[in-house]
């Protein structure tokens, strides 16, 4: 099914959540009674759909709508969704953000900058006068982006596996896709992947999923993966890896997870796990050659697609703040962008 068919709900879901400001939940430290925590005086671009890195992503969403649907039958509110980020991503706005990021260096480490990364290329990659002028002003936060990672990177010994927004294979392997990063921090992100992941084996499939993920530990790990490793090797380390694949073992990480209660917050994260794992089972299989894990592989994306589709437009604020964006990814899976001029 292609994203088309979905574009015009989709952005109507982006458009209502990025312009609402409450409810809210920031992740803020207050420091002073003096500050000011209205959530459009903490981040005048990405005040809405509940938390920041769900604002930024659903505004990733809206720009990937428009670059592949505007001016086209498919998404009759592009004029309303090109109003909106040219009244979110301007110079003045994004300054602030950019503060923000500078001085908080914890600050949605490292899920939020790798979606400021990702919207930042899908600015450039729309081009025309639109994409130029977001993606320029998204620019004072990507450099503090790419220093912030720079610096981070040397001291992350281990890598957060589990499968929430800490996850650092989802976040680096997006960073990755976005060519937004200097020479120097990709090749820092390019080093780390390979130390924390390149000897890693018999990964525990049978322990997903938990309670509350909307990721993968092992599938987001083996889609980093394929960001750094040829198709040949990427093939070896998979063997590895999962090595039950090949052989046609039973794998917990095909099988569609039971979500019990789709509007509990967190027992709904399954409900974008189905998502995001369609994703990435669909990249890994166009990276992998001909064979019976690349069909298992593709198999298994589409019933996860299938599951998790009719979840996004449910009408409840606890999904639709974000949900829709991880559709997006699973019916038009993220390729990278390209290396910045």
């Amino acid at each position: 099914m292609p994203l088309s068919a979905h574009a015009a709900p989709f952005a109507q879901l982006a458009l209502a959540n990025i312009t609402r400001e409450y409810p809210n939940f920031p992740a803020h430290l207050i420091t002073s009674a003096d500050e000011h925590l209205a959530p459009r005086s903490l981040h005048p671009a990405f005040y809405g759909a509940y938390d920041w890195h769900s604002s930024v992503h659903m505004h990733w969403l809206l720009v990937r709508l428009l670059r592949r649907h505007g001016g086209t039958p498919a998404l009759p509110d592009a004029a309303a969704a090109v109003a909106v980020l040219d009244r979110h991503l301007t110079p003045d706005n994004l300054a602030t953000e950019a503060a923000y990021l500078r001085d908080r260096p914890s600050f949605e480490r490292p899920y939020g900058w790798a979606w400021l990364l990702a919207l930042t290329a899908e600015c450039r990659a729309h081009g025309g006068p639109e994409g130029e002028r977001w993606a320029g002003a998204l620019r004072p936060a990507v450099d503090a982006v790419d220093r912030l990672l720079a610096d981070w990177l040397p001291k992350a010994t281990y890598p957060v596996r589990h499968g929430n927004h800490p996850n650092s294979a989802f976040a680096l392997g997006l960073a990755l896709d976005s060519g937004e990063l200097s020479a120097g921090t990709e090749r820092a992100v390019r080093e780390r992947l390979l130390s924390w992941f390149a000897d890693d084996h018999d990964a525990p499939a049978h322990w997903e999923p938990s309670g509350q993920d909307f990721l993968s530990p092992a599938l987001t790990e083996a889609d980093a993966m394929r960001r750094v490793l040829a198709p040949e090797r990427l093939a070896r380390w998979l063997d590895r890896f999962l090595p039950g694949l090949a052989a046609g073992a039973p794998c917990a990480l095909l099988e569609v997870p039971v979500v019990s209660d789709h509007a509990d917050p967190q027992i709904g994260h399954l409900l974008g796990l189905t998502l995001s794992r369609a994703a990435a089972l669909r990249s890994l299989a166009d990276a992998l050659p001909d064979g019976p894990v690349r069909t298992r592989l593709d198999e298994a994306a589409g019933a996860h697609l299938a599951a998790g589709l009719p979840a996004v437009e449910r009408g409840d604020f606890t999904t639709d703040h974000w949900l829709a964006t991880f559709a997006a990814l699973a019916l038009d899976p993220l390729a990278p962008v390209g290396a910045r001029p």
